[in-house]
């Protein structure tokens, strides 16, 4: 509920510092969203041009950002345009914000473009969806949240010509303009997956692509996780049972900008189409848009996920393109664990005698519903992510302590 405006201008001193530490442990419980007080500082700040381990495709000259020599093409797009990302660090914000826009100084030659993109952490330690910000479009992020980072994409124009960028300065405004609350329970929805292979190519966040990898790729970059990370995780579960969680690493197949997970309102593109319906199914399967994606090339087949050979072999037993059912997980609400080794099998009980049911990849972010105490004793814990699908509490972690959490009342 928000705050009256005259009378936040009234709730001066200890009464201000009360309310927003109110504010903050109410966001912190549960979850939960709150509005920050309407008055307050803005934070602004200047974007540091310097790539660094987690960035692709880009280089710096003299404080300027542009796209190295040889750019690449992110692989499971096929879109054959050059391009690069710089991630920048985390700035934390002096109020609770929503909204932040942008000052951008840039070249860009004929057809190349310059993309800013932000998100912010929540209370509860969850990360907002990347959104498009601007100087006369700043990005609503819906909710409260106490840092945000920033994330610049280059697109070579005509002839492979780099866009340059000389200086991005960003100011994120106090007060919170708020959305629908996230669902406890993320959406899924049945849609048709492919096999992406391309072995040694790179993704669209600098991922050499590894035989038997295991990641996906969404027609997307607001669900883009940074190189090496799992903050943006789906799960996905074939027809025969066999499930695997797995990080979004690339954009694509077909579309790159095709949030269809989302509500309709909120989605980047093809907002006609029903939520869970992927624009290329749309296109292959009805005509929509001339049977074209966004770069104009002919559809055909409705892949509205790519899964990488590991996934697709070994995590849920493929053979063939087929339908699965996809869980985006960071949409919905719950404990968080993270993937410490590289493969973690997932089995149908609390044990590993019990039949193996799929596989969780590399620093997947999975949410556990309940803890239950193995066979070996009080040290042997295992943590319920699903109906009938465990994972040893040992080798995940939560904000870098040993996973725990709610005992199941049966397993």
């Amino acid at each position: 509920m928000a705050l009256p405006a005259r009378r936040c201008l009234r709730a001066r001193g200890t009464a201000r510092a009360v309310a927003l530490a109110v504010v903050a442990m109410l966001a912190l419980l549960g979850g939960m969203d709150f509005p920050a007080l309407a008055q307050g500082r803005a934070t602004t700040w200047s974007v540091r041009l310097v790539p660094d381990g987690d960035d692709t495709n880009v280089r710096s000259d003299a404080g300027a950002l542009s796209l190295t020599s040889t750019p690449t093409v992110p692989a499971s797009t096929r879109s054959g345009r050059p391009e690069g990302m710089l991630v920048t660090a985390v700035q934390p914000l002096a109020e609770l914000s929503s909204q932040v826009a942008t000052e951008l100084v840039a070249d860009q030659p004929a057809g190349s473009a310059v993309g800013v993109d932000i998100r912010g952490i929540r209370g509860d330690g969850s990360w907002t969806e990347w959104l498009t910000t601007g100087s006369k479009t700043p990005a609503g992020l819906g909710t409260a949240v106490t840092a945000v980072q920033t994330r610049i994409v280059l697109h070579s124009g005509e002839g492979g010509a780099s866009p340059l960028v000389r200086s991005i300065r960003l100011t994120a405004q106090p007060g919170v303009q708020l959305l629908a609350a996230r669902p406890h329970n993320a959406p899924s929805y049945r849609v048709f997956a492919t096999r992406e292979g391309l072995v040694g190519g790179t993704t669209a966040n600098g991922h050499v692509i590894a035989p038997r990898d295991h990641f996906v790729a969404l027609p997307s970059a607001r669900g883009l996780g940074p190189r090496d990370s799992g903050d943006y995780t789906v799960k996905i579960c074939a027809s025969s049972g066999r499930c695997e969680w797995a990080p979004v690493w690339d954009v694509g197949p077909w579309n790159t900008t095709d949030d269809y997970w989302n509500t309709s309102d909120g989605r980047q593109a093809w907002q006609d189409l029903p939520q869970g319906q992927p624009e290329a199914q749309a296109a292959h399967d009805d005509g929509y848009n001339d049977g074209q994606d966004q770069f104009g090339r002919h559809v055909v087949n409705s892949a509205g996920i790519d899964l990488a050979d590991g996934t697709f072999w070994d995590g849920l037993g493929l053979r063939n393109n087929s339908w699965v059912t996809v869980t985006y997980l960071w949409t919905g609400d719950g404990t968080p664990a993270i993937v410490t080794l590289p493969i973690l099998p997932v089995y149908s009980g609390p044990g590993a005698q019990y039949p193996a049911v799929g596989l969780a990849a590399q620093r997947a972010k999975l949410l556990v519903e309940c803890t239950v105490i193995g066979s070996a004793g009080p040290a042997d814990r295992w943590l319920r992510i699903g109906p009938k699908q465990f994972i040893s509490a040992a080798h995940v972690t939560i904000a870098g302590k040993q996973a725990s959490g709610t005992r199941c009342a049966t397993p």
